[in-house]
């Protein structure tokens, strides 16, 4: 069964050898040039995506705007990407012990930010890599009804959560219909 990555959790992907990728650093921030008018009412949120080449070859990396999706709340709806304000990696070549990041603002109702999915298709040398999925979520709303307030246990509750519900829709005859 495949179950997410959390957030902060680090993927190495078998094709290619040495090759990993995470998405870390959710937060609630401000883009650096300015909102952009169709964010109004929302409220912004930045992750980072790290790609790390441990291995002993250099690899062509893609990670652009097509290559990322990013759902909120319960019902998964689509977050607003503020394509200007974020940083993509557009063809660069990660050589041995070397990393690139990329950087994507996006927004959504503070609300449906304590759950946060976001997936990546990353393309390694002109080929595609499998899509992966990272769960997390931003603490926006501690101390309200249902958050818990102790450090670190946002990330285990998520994960636990997210694995419980893959985990009843994989087996037969069990979930909710």
């Amino acid at each position: 069964m495949y179950e997410p990555n959390v957030v902060g959790d680090w993927h190495e992907y078998d094709e290619h050898a040495g090759l990993r990728v995470r998405v870390h650093r959710l937060e609630a921030a401000e883009p650096p040039r300015g909102r952009d008018d169709a964010a109004e009412g929302l409220t912004y949120f930045r992750v980072r995506v790290t790609i790390e080449n441990r291995g002993s070859q250099h690899y062509g990396i893609h990670l652009e705007d097509g290559q990322i999706d990013v759902r909120i709340g319960p019902d998964g709806e689509s977050a607003f990407i503020d394509w200007r304000n974020s940083q993509f990696i557009e063809g660069f070549d990660v050589y041995p012990l070397r990393r690139a990041t990329a950087v994507l603002y996006a927004a959504g109702p503070e609300a449906s930010l304590g759950q946060v999915d976001i997936q990546i298709q990353l393309r390694v040398d002109d080929e595609w890599a499998d899509r992966r999925l990272w769960a997390g979520g931003i603490g926006l709303h501690e101390g309200t009804g249902g958050a818990s307030t102790q450090p670190g246990a946002g990330r285990e509750s998520l994960a636990h959560q997210v694995s419980n519900f893959l985990r009843d829709q994989a087996e037969p005859g069990t979930g909710t219909a």
